[in-house]
């Protein structure tokens, strides 16, 4: 094994690469990147022909898995706060990944933005404004069964989607990062999923089990990323539409997209430094641009209450929220929160490798508190501006907005709309957008390339350019070949690997406690 520490106790004759076939400048592991490949291929086509088939039979298979495993996803996603929280404060939180003398590869700032920009970042952007307006109005039921319109259903909403965008996704991403990392770093393992489960496999992390959960990881990842693509483009195009009349269909989406792929493949050429570390911090001062907008035009010195409030709605509802039992909002809870915890789930081999990629040189303690605290303390602040400003039109009557959600696309324009400056925040509003698009496809990019080259993190520029043009050509051919239809399809699929990956993501923290406390005992002798 490469750059095994002297100590591990995880030694292993497996080598990185050694079953990796190199063909026309690709470095491919065999059989992941084929097999991996060959199912995309089958996927797009297929839903391309049959859009309206292919929608109906994964969405069935998304439904089936959130309304029969309910429990399974709500009592998974407490549980993963839990076992971070635990593994903040036991010995083996002062383990650091790659050892005692590692150095962090990134300042704080730049890690911060780079974690957060490829874990939500675009989802934010999306569902900020729509998503407590939602819950405040009853578009699709109400949190806990509160009546819609009235105070008591603006806290609920506030609190609701803290609890969607708070400590639980990013625990399940921090699980999945912390695994990779300190099996990476610490013991030489390749950065792949599999590795994960080295100490409960063994040799057969090598072997057919390893290739089906690295396939899967792929198949979600890539999956994932092209949903997001696709409905961001219809997102933009619905964003130039409001502010420059430009026509928002197909032809101005599949520009978006090429523009997008275009982006980022010159952004993964540059590698992570001089690209994706470049556009993360651009994107977190474009951010922080908006933010300042928001705050000064709209809530101004109001924004201390209304983080304050924020913060309150959340401690309050988490733990009512966090049952699934006896449960007065059973649909709003199927068609929401466990349909969040699916889709968290489905993204964490991405969103997990890649901010294990970038956090060598962290304590255990200081990576566990900064995924799960930091972001949390941003998104905090960042709905507090935005769907607190919103609830505020909404139930003073003011804008579009306050007539109910028409489309969600057009949502953060229709509250920017009403506020001084709104062409100038609109604008930035749609490059925001773009960019965090961009980012997102260049992190996954690299994840999807590390996985299909066998774990290996310097695999030719030219496998990772073809992983960049394949999200982007996926999610345009869905989109012209089939669609909504087509883009629903994709994300039900991507929704439904959510189960599958549960139960992984559950023996990976058998896994990882494991080895964490097999480290922490031998630092002691």
């Amino acid at each position: 094994m490469t750059d095994k520490t002297p100590d591990s106790v995880y030694s292993t004759d497996y080598e990185v690469g050694q079953d990796n076939v190199r063909w026309l400048g690709l470095d491919m592991h065999n059989p992941v990147f084929f097999t991996s490949a060959f199912l995309v291929v089958f996927f797009v086509v297929g839903t391309i022909m049959f859009p309206q088939a292919a929608n109906e039979m994964l969405t069935a298979a998304r439904d089936w898995s959130i309304n029969y495993f309910d429990g399974l996803f709500m009592a998974a996603g407490n549980f993963f706060v839990l076992f971070c929280l635990l593994v903040i404060v036991l010995p083996m939180g002062r383990i650091r990944l790659g050892g005692d003398e590692a150095k962090p590869e990134f300042s704080r700032l730049s890690w911060f933005a780079m974690l957060f920009a490829a874990g939500m970042g675009i989802g934010l952007m999306f569902w900020s404004v729509a998503e407590p307006v939602a819950y405040y109005t009853d578009w699709f039921g109400t949190p806990l069964n509160v009546t819609a319109n009235t105070p008591e259903a603006a806290n609920a909403a506030m609190g609701a989607v803290m609890y969607h965008w708070g400590f639980h996704p990013w625990a399940i991403y921090g699980v999945v990062a912390l695994a990779l990392a300190f099996f990476t770093f610490n013991h030489g393992l390749p950065l792949t999923i599999r590795s994960a489960f080295y100490p409960l496999l063994g040799e057969r992390c090598w072997g057919w089990p390893g290739h089906i959960i690295d396939t899967l990881a792929v198949l979600a990842t890539i999956f994932g990323l092209a949903t997001s693509l696709g409905f961001g483009a219809k997102q933009a195009a619905s964003g130039l539409h409001f502010l420059f009349d430009i026509d928002p269909g197909l032809n101005t989406q599949i520009a978006i997209i090429i523009g997008v792929t275009a982006v980022a493949t010159m952004s993964v050429v540059r590698g992570i430094n001089g690209g994706l570390k470049l556009l993360s911090n651009i994107n977190m001062l474009l951010a922080l641009a908006l933010l300042v907008f928001m705050i000064v035009l709209g809530a101004g010195f109001g924004i201390f209450g209304q983080v304050a409030d924020t913060a309150i709605n959340y401690a309050t509802h988490i733990l009512p929220l966090s049952s699934w039992t006896d449960r007065d909002d059973d649909t709003w809870m199927h068609g929401w929160t466990v349909f969040y915890w699916a889709w968290w789930i489905s993204w964490s081999p991405f969103v997990g490798m890649f901010i294990a990629r970038i956090s060598r040189g962290r304590t255990v303690r200081e990576f566990l508190i900064a995924v799960l605290l930091v972001p949390t303390a941003v998104t905090i602040l960042w709905m507090a501006a935005f769907g607190g400003t919103a609830l505020e039109q909404v139930q003073a009557g003011v804008g579009r907005l306050s007539g109910g959600i028409t489309e969600v696309s057009l949502s953060l324009f229709q509250v920017l709309e009403n506020l001084p400056l709104a062409s100038v925040t609109s604008f930035l509003g749609i490059v925001l957008v773009l960019v965090f698009f961009i980012t997102s496809s260049d992190s996954g990019s690299l994840v999807i390339d590390s996985i299909t080259a066998g774990g290996k993190v310097d695999s030719p520029v030219t496998q990772r350019v073809f992983w960049a043009v394949m999200e982007g050509t996926i999610a345009g051919a869905l989109l012209f070949g089939g669609g909504k239809e087509a883009l629903n399809a994709l994300k039900a699929g991507a929704v439904s690997t959510g189960l599958p990956f549960t139960l992984l993501l559950l023996v990976m923290c058998v896994s990882l406690f494991i080895a964490l406390q097999r480290e922490a005992n031998a630092r002691r002798r």
